[in-house]
């Protein structure tokens, strides 16, 4: 999750503390909007990190990045 964190500080030109609030809020709507326990699987799947992930992890970021526009 490192990772998503500092992607999305460096994309939106923000501090690692204000993406990290930013990345954690994102997981608990994700999280709260899914059924059962697929939210549970995404948060654990995101805290895990990219590398082992057959760059789905990286999608996610591409797709929050272009969400922030940028």
């Amino acid at each position: 999750m490192e990772n998503i964190i500092k992607t999305v500080s460096e994309k939106a030109g923000i501090s690692e503390l204000q993406a990290k609030l930013a990345t954690e809020t994102l997981i608990s709507l994700l999280k709260s909007k899914m059924p059962g326990g697929i939210g549970a699987q995404v948060e654990t799947f995101l805290k895990l990190g990219t590398d082992s992930n057959g760059g789905i992890a990286n999608k996610i970021k591409e797709k929050i990045s272009e969400v922030m526009g940028k």
